[in-house]
C-alpha cells in the first residue's frame, strides 16, 4: 500500500474512495484486486472509521470488552493493507467538482487528483440531542465515549446514559465489560413504540438474530443491577462549571441523578454534507427523520459514477456498510470495464440480495426507537446551534416573523454558520420550522451547503498554485530558486472559494 506523496500521484486514478470505515475499505479492497487504480482519502491515522476505529490487523488489546462484533473488522483492515490501494490519511477534503476533481489539504499544502469513478463513504453523524444543559463540560455524546475507549481505553465512571437505541444498551455492556458500569440508563423510549413497531414485524423475523442480541445484553445489564428508567421526559443536565446531576421525569414523576458524566444518544443519521455541497438529489426519509442522497438500486447517486456506501447512503450498521462498499465498487468496475460485465452482474444480483436481507430489520428498528419529542421540539431556552451560541427561543421567533425556510434561518441567526457548518443543528432546526409552520420536510429543506465544506486555511488554497504561476512571482526578490511543482489552478469562473460560509 502507498503513501501518498504528490509528485507521484497521476492526473487521473481509477477510483477514489472518501472515507476508510466499513464500506470505504470494502470498497476499496475490492476495486483493487480487480488491477483499478485506487486512492483512499480519510480524515485518521489508520482506518477504521468509527465502527472499527483502532483495530489493527491483529485485532485490538481491548477486544474482548469491545465485543466480537468489532473485533471481526481487523480482518477488513488487514485486506486493506496488504492490498495496492494509496492510503492519503491524516487528510481533510474539502471540495469536489463536477468533473470528479477533489480537492483535500494534507499536512499543511492542498492536493487535487481526478477520478473517473468516486465511492463517498463518510458515514453518519450522531443524532443532535439538545437539552437543558447539554453544552456543560461532562455532557459528552456515547459516540464520543467509545472513541475514548477505543483510542485510549479511557471509561468515565458513575456515568449516566440518557437517549434511546442500541447504542445505549452496548456501550452499557462494554462499560459493564470494562469494570467502570454505569451508574443508570434512562431511556426515553415509550410503551407505545413497541405498538408502532409491530407493524414491521415481517422484518424484524428476518433480522431474528440482531434481535436476539438485543435481548442477551438488556438481560446481561438487568442482571448487573444497573438502574434503567424508561419514558423519559422533560430532561435536563444541571450545574455550574460542569454537570453535576441529570434530572427528569419517569411515569410522572422527578429523578435526581448525581453525576458528572452525561453519556447522551438518540441514534444516528447519514453525513450529508459532502453530498449536498455536490449538488447531488436528496430526500427526506420519514422512517429514519433524516435527508438521504437518492441512489439508484446499485448506490449509484444523481451523477453517474457518483456512489455513496455505507451510512451516508441511509442507515444500516457495519455489516451492510461492507457489502454496500462492495457492491459500489463492483458497479465502478462494471462502468470502467475492466473485468467481463456478465460475471460482475451475477456478483451484483448476489450483493443486492444479501443487502436487502440485511437491511429489512431497519424499519422495526427505527420504529421502535423513534426519537424523543424533546429532541425534536426543545424547549426555547435549550442552545440549539452550539458555534452560534442560538436557542431554539431565537429560532421560533424568526419563523413566527414569517422565515420558514431553514436557509432564511442561517441569515438571520447564523445558526449553522459555525466551524461544524450545520452538521449538529441543521436536522433541529428543520424539525423546529416544521413543526411550527406544518410544512413538510421537503419544503422546510437543508442548508445550502458551498465549497470548501471543512475549514480551508488561506495558505493551504495558495499551494494549488506554483509560484511561477502566481501573480506574487513579479516581486519575488532575484536569486530566488525555482519551484518544481507542476499542480495547476483549478477554480471555476463562476465561484470563489477562500471563505466557508
Amino acid at each position: 500500500m502507498g503513501e501518498i506523496m504528490q509528485d507521484k500521484v497521476s492526473e487521473v486514478i481509477d477510483v477514489c474512495v472518501i472515507g476508510a470505515g466499513p464500506a470505504g475499505m470494502s470498497a476499496a479492497v475490492r476495486s483493487a484486486r480487480a488491477g483499478a487504480s485506487v486512492m483512499v482519502i480519510d480524515e485518521q491515522p489508520v482506518p477504521g472509521g468509527q465502527i472499527y476505529r483502532s483495530i489493527k490487523e491483529g485485532g485490538h488489546p481491548n477486544g474482548h470488552i469491545l465485543g466480537p462484533d468489532y473485533q471481526q473488522g481487523s480482518e477488513l483492515v488487514k485486506a486493506f493493507y496488504e492490498a495496492d490501494i494509496t492510503h492519503v490519511k491524516q487528510a481533510t477534503l474539502w471540495r469536489v467538482d463536477e468533473d470528479n476533481r477533489i480537492f483535500w489539504s494534507q499536512y499543511g499544502s492542498a492536493r487535487n487528483i481526478i477520478a473517473k469513478q468516486i465511492i463517498i463513504a463518510t458515514g453518519a453523524l450522531e443524532r443532535p440531542f439538545p437539552f437543558l444543559g447539554w453544552t456543560l463540560p461532562g455532557v459528552m455524546t456515547a459516540g464520543a465515549c467509545q472513541i475514548m475507549m477505543k483510542t485510549s481505553g479511557l471509561v468515565p465512571s458513575q456515568a449516566v446514559l440518557v437517549g434511546t437505541g442500541p447504542l445505549i444498551y452496548l456501550l452499557a455492556a462494554q462499560m459493564l465489560d470494562a469494570g467502570v458500569a454505569p451508574k443508570a440508563i434512562v431511556d426515553t423510549q415509550t410503551p407505545d413504540s413497541y405498538l408502532k413497531a409491530i407493524k414491521h414485524a415481517g422484518g424484524a423475523f428476518k433480522g431474528r438474530k440482531v434481535l436476539l442480541k438485543g435481548l442477551k445484553l438488556l438481560a446481561k445489564l438487568r442482571s448487573s443491577g444497573i438502574k434503567r428508567y424508561t419514558s423519559a421526559t422533560e430532561i435536563i443536565a444541571e450545574g455550574t462549571s460542569q454537570v453535576e446531576r441529570l434530572t427528569f421525569k419517569n411515569r410522572g414523576s422527578k429523578v435526581s441523578l448525581e453525576t458528572q458524566t452525561v453519556l447522551s444518544h438518540i441514534g444516528v443519521i447519514p453525513n450529508v454534507q459532502l453530498t449536498r455541497a455536490m449538488g447531488l438529489e436528496h430526500h427526506w426519509d420519514s422512517i429514519q427523520l433524516c435527508w438521504k442522497p437518492t441512489l439508484d438500486e446499485d448506490n449509484q447517486t444523481s451523477r453517474s459514477g457518483v456512489f455513496v456506501a455505507g451510512d451516508g447512503s441511509g442507515i444500516g450498521g457495519a455489516i451492510v456498510a461492507q457489502r454496500q462498499g462492495e457492491l459500489v465498487a463492483v458497479k465502478a468496475l462494471q462502468l470502467l470495464q475492466t473485468s467481463k460485465s456478465e460475471q460482475l452482474s451475477v456478483e451484483l444480483n448476489g450483493l443486492r440480495a444479501d443487502i436487502n436481507n440485511e437491511m429489512a430489520i431497519r424499519p422495526f428498528l427505527d420504529t421502535l426507537y423513534f426519537p424523543p419529542a424533546q429532541a425534536l421540539a426543545p424547549s426555547d431556552e435549550t442552545i440549539i446551534c452550539r458555534c452560534e451560541e442560538v436557542t431554539a427561543g431565537q429560532i421560533r421567533q424568526q419563523v413566527k416573523q414569517g422565515a420558514h425556510g431553514i436557509n432564511q434561518i442561517k441569515t438571520y441567526t447564523r445558526c449553522g454558520m459555525g466551524p461544524c457548518q450545520g452538521r449538529y443543528c441543521g436536522t433541529t432546526v428543520g424539525h423546529i420550522i416544521h413543526q411550527e409552520t406544518g410544512l413538510a420536510m421537503e419544503k422546510v429543506g437543508y442548508y445550502r451547503l458551498r465549497n470548501p465544506i471543512k475549514p480551508l486555511k488561506l495558505g493551504e488554497l495558495a499551494s494549488l498554485t506554483p509560484l511561477e504561476q502566481s501573480f506574487m512571482n513579479k516581486y519575488r526578490s532575484r536569486g530566488t530558486s525555482h519551484v518544481t511543482s507542476t499542480t495547476s489552478v483549478h477554480q471555476p469562473a463562476n465561484e470563489q472559494s477562500s471563505y466557508t460560509q
